[in-house]
């Protein structure tokens, strides 16, 4: 898809800058972390904020730990740290916690962003669910 967009548009920064109205106008949360051990935050849209609480300006930076908790499935954590040390997509289930400390489900997907065969950054779409597949 992304070649067909660029062929299509001709230009990466207008391709880039089309990517970043998407996100921005997207229903859903999209996050961006550096593809890093750390895994910090580089990006999250206006519905990451609406989700979770927390605005843009205090997230950047800090690692998508900041929503986990005591009722956090550490198991679904654990795949998800194997799918991304493997360079592979991920989609799960789990209870995160919003800035006020409520939990609620959130369902994701989080996929690489790859130059070549190396992993920029990931990716995660994220919405809040009510039953955990």
């Amino acid at each position: 898809m992304a070649k067909s967009l660029n062929k299509t548009i001709g230009d990466s920064e207008i391709s880039l800058k089309a990517f970043q109205v998407l996100a921005d106008n997207s229903f859903d949360s999209v996050l961006i972390t550096d593809a890093t051990k750390a895994g910090k935050i580089i990006y999250a849209n206006k519905a990451f904020n609406k989700l979770t609480g927390y605005s843009v300006d205090e997230v950047i930076g800090k690692t998508p730990r900041i929503l986990q908790g005591s009722a956090t499935d550490k198991m679904v954590l654990e795949r998800l740290s194997k799918s991304l040390q493997n360079g592979k997509h991920f989609e799960g289930s789990a209870i995160n916690y919003k800035k006020n400390g409520k939990p609620f489900i959130m369902h994701w997907r989080v996929v690489p962003a790859k130059i070549g065969k190396k992993t920029k950054v990931w990716l995660a779409i994220q919405r809040e669910g009510t039953a955990i597949s």
